[in-house]
């Protein structure tokens, strides 16, 4: 692992406001890769489903009710999101509105807040954790046209209060609250899909390392108003490679771009709605039963955007492979055995790549 990065950091921010009309060549993504309206021109109807969670999130800590045609309902809305897309949005999920909008602001105001406050925080690729601009390490890469500030919450020996922003000073009450809320929300949703998979409703938690070993991270994502939106990326086409991810979307516009068919598709996001989408590890452990999706951010000309993308994780030294449920003679694991440090790793020293760090090729657990 490098202990700094290859290259002068640039904060994207300071970029998007001191160039007038034009983009740094490092942020110009080949033609192959840009946004383009053919792409989704067609599609301007099309949303990822929308799932009220109300019957779960009040029933599925008391077992649920096999017999509640409501409760049943919503879970086959969620098997049929995850095995159709890998994306949906969730409302009436248990996290309280007005938290939801705070964290968001609060995260508004830090990047708001002077450089020199900022740089503070500034983070390396030892662990990312702090205020960053870049996710490899190769020299000479493409960027992405954003900043992020990248934080731990689980498990508590990883939490550090004092890596995370001092300024403003209510960010740390609002970020300790809504990361703790949207935790019990991810273990909510493991439950769902491990009910769908036909398996004990507990078991992908337990191949997770269990309730007290999960770990969870937050990264806040700054995209600022691009002069040229229709030659970079906000963030580079990738799948996550974690178990979940709950995003927090900018209300006021629009850029997460989801694959489906070759094409992308802009999400439309629903008022105080988290958009949820399957990790690598859940595809591992679901042998790709469920799969993770390529998505994508656009940036805008006009405004800026910050999201919240609360990840839910494995914990990191345990070997994640198929579970032997969802194995059998006709259907192998179709992937080896991987500790989330090691796959994590990968990622972060290549950035994000499209789907090639999840190799199907790989037919047997070491």
């Amino acid at each position: 692992m490098m202990y700094d990065w290859p290259e002068p950091i640039v904060r994207v921010q300071s970029l998007s406001e001191s160039c007038e009309n034009k983009i740094p060549n490092r942020y110009v993504k080949p033609p192959t890769e840009r946004p383009s309206e053919t792409t989704t021109s067609h599609l301007h109807d099309v949303n990822i489903p929308l799932i009220d969670l109300k019957s779960i999130s009040s029933d599925i800590d008391g077992g649920g009710s096999d017999c509640d045609e409501e409760w049943r309902s919503t879970l086959e809305k969620v098997s049929e999101a995850c095995r159709e897309w890998g994306f949906f949005q969730v409302v009436n999920h248990g996290v309280r509105p007005e938290l939801m909008d705070r964290a968001r602001e609060v995260w508004r105001e830090f990047f708001h807040q002077p450089m020199e406050v900022k740089q503070g925080y500034a983070n390396s690729p030892k662990t990312y954790e702090g205020y960053g601009s870049r996710l490899g390490v190769e020299k000479g890469a493409v960027l992405d046209w954003s900043d992020y500030y990248f934080l731990h919450y689980l498990p508590s020996s990883l939490k550090d209060h004092n890596k995370w922003p001092a300024l403003p000073t209510s960010l740390r009450d609002v970020i300790e609250e809504y990361a703790a809320q949207v935790a019990k929300l991810g273990g909510i949703i493991m439950k769902i899909l491990s009910i769908n998979l036909g398996l004990e409703e507990n078991s992908l938690q337990n191949a997770f390392g269990g309730d007290n070993n999960i770990g969870t991270c937050l990264r806040v994502n700054f995209y600022p108003k691009c002069p040229q939106p229709d030659l970079a990326l906000g963030l580079s086409s990738h799948s996550d490679p974690g178990g979940l991810t709950m995003l927090l979307p900018d209300q006021d516009v629009s850029g997460l771009q989801v694959r489906k068919n070759d094409a992308w598709i802009t999400v439309k996001p629903a008022p105080h709605a988290f958009i949820v989408n399957i990790g690598d590890q859940i595809q591992v452990l679901s042998n790709a039963i469920y799969k993770s999706v390529e998505h994508r951010v656009i940036v805008n000309s006009a405004k800026e955007r910050v999201s919240l993308a609360y990840f839910y994780n494995p914990k990191s030294d345990l070997l994640i492979q198929p579970l032997k449920e969802l194995v059998s003679p006709e259907k192998p694991p179709l992937y080896a055995a991987m500790t989330f440090d090691e796959y994590r790793a990968y990622i972060r020293t290549k950035g994000p790549r499209g789907k090639a760090q999840l190799g199907e090729s790989q037919k047997s657990p070491r």
